[in-house]
């Protein structure tokens, strides 16, 4: 994810947008989508021999084992998958492994939605040459759309990727802090364990789950004071961003879903926008103390920025319950959720907002 919402702790289902069967609807950007993975792919080395190599530099070589640990917890206390995936790392030498292309209508919150075979419908298209993802984004814009475009550091191919060696960790944000690293890790193989071919919000909402409670475990029982203290402070600033952009984002589809004609929904839409940023600044320059981290995600938002964020927070209060109602038991907390993805969108959606 990019620069402000990657504070989110995940990186996103990429993946789910790059075409990697057959029946896209165009060649080229089929070709694009395969050649990046493989290339991808051919870039990464066992972890192992990334450590013995001498010319490894030592911040890195603390990183990757750093990393492995992470990994070995994610298997033994989170009973996530045991698997080659962030067994293996590669340098891509840029700054985010794909570039995500996000729209929505000037009065709607509906992100525009693309279809591809086996990993079904979703709110975003990915590609890994930034300057395609700013040419659809261009076209989406002269279509009257409101567009993002953001980086993504890392996919999840939902465990396809095994049998050649898993999916690699990567320069792109290996070097995060400990706590977000940990978050990172375990989102993307929270998307091995349960994946709907047809819901966006709940396999990010259900990753996002899996990394809040395996990154607050992680720092429970391996974090130093000084780690706990910064994942607090993180933590509390992700819990007030949400709570803010939440609150602006029911706003604004109250707005939308008036019997006001279009002329007022845009003037009460452009207050409610200005409203939103001086009550970010407010928070910035009072209780935050001049953090900035959330500048570019503000001074951006519109309907798609909304929409993304949405996938990725709307649903875990719910999936916290669930875990709650487990008992606090991973194993059977997955099994519930393997079994809601299985069924059709509606009837899940309903099964989870049980109280």
């Amino acid at each position: 994810m990019g620069a402000s919402l990657g504070l989110l702790g995940a990186a996103g289902l990429a993946v789910a947008a790059i075409c990697l069967g057959t029946g896209c609807s165009s060649l080229a950007y089929y070709a694009q989508a395969a050649g990046g993975h493989v290339d991808l792919m051919q870039r990464a080395r066992p972890v192992g021999e990334v450590l013995a190599d001498p010319v490894t530099p030592k911040p890195l070589r603390q990183r990757l084992q750093l990393s492995q640990r992470l990994r070995d917890f994610a298997v033994d206390e989170l009973k996530l998958p045991d698997n080659p995936s962030y067994r293996r790392y590669a340098d891509l030498q840029r700054p985010a492994v794909v570039w995500n292309v996000v729209a929505a209508p000037e009065l709607s919150l509906t992100l525009k939605t693309w279809c591809f075979p086996v990993m079904g419908c979703v709110g975003y298209r990915g590609y890994f040459d930034r300057a395609e993802a700013e040419a659809l984004a261009a076209q989406l814009r002269a279509e009257g759309l409101e567009v993002r475009v953001y980086g993504v550091p890392a996919y999840s191919t939902l465990g396809w990727s095994n049998w050649i060696g898993g999916d690699p960790l990567l320069n792109t944000f290996i070097a995060w802090p400990e706590g977000e690293l940990a978050r990172l890790v375990f989102h993307e193989l929270a998307h091995q364990v349960a994946y709907a071919d047809d819901d966006t919000t709940f396999n990010e909402s259900f990753g996002t789950a899996v990394e809040r409670l395996g990154g607050r475990r992680w720092v429970a029982r391996h974090g130093t004071p000084e780690l706990q203290a910064q994942v607090l402070l993180a933590e509390t600033r992700r819990a007030e961003f949400q709570a803010l952009a939440q609150r602006y984002r029911d706003a604004l589809q109250a707005v939308y879903a008036s019997a006001v004609d279009d002329v007022t929904k845009r003037a009460r839409k452009a207050e409610l926008l200005a409203a939103m940023r001086a009550e970010y600044a407010a928070l910035k320059s009072g209780p935050w103390a001049g953090y900035a981290g959330y500048d570019p995600w503000f001074a951006q938002a519109n309907n798609a920025y909304f929409g993304v964020l949405a996938a990725y927070t709307e649903l875990v209060p719910q999936f916290e319950r669930l875990f709650e109602r487990q008992g606090g038991d991973f194993a059977r907390f997955y099994a519930e959720v393997k079994a809601l993805a299985a069924m059709p969108k509606a009837e899940r959606r309903a099964r989870l907002a049980t109280p």
